[in-house]
């Protein structure tokens, strides 16, 4: 027996604040690594392992002066 739910979710201004800054961060870091994979992929090279794309794009890119603000969420939704 197959069994189907429906939920909604109203989410508070400060939720849909949270979550929204959270996306944001997550298609910025998406974003530049993706286009790292592409360049790396143009020039031939092989394609970057996980670990050194998450260092380069999501440690390292905290501590430049304008990617600082992936600091101000968590790291774990990123990877």
């Amino acid at each position: 027996m197959k069994v189907r739910f429906k939920y909604r979710i109203y989410l508070t201004p400060v939720q849909k604040y949270g979550l929204a800054k959270l996306f944001g961060c997550f298609g910025v870091v998406w974003n530049d690594s993706l286009s790292f994979c592409q360049e790396k992929y143009k020039l031939g090279d092989k394609k970057p392992v996980n670990p050194e794309v998450q260092k380069q794009f999501i440690t390292q890119a905290k501590k430049t002066e304008h990617r600082e603000w992936l600091s101000k969420v968590s790291a774990i939704p990123l990877q």
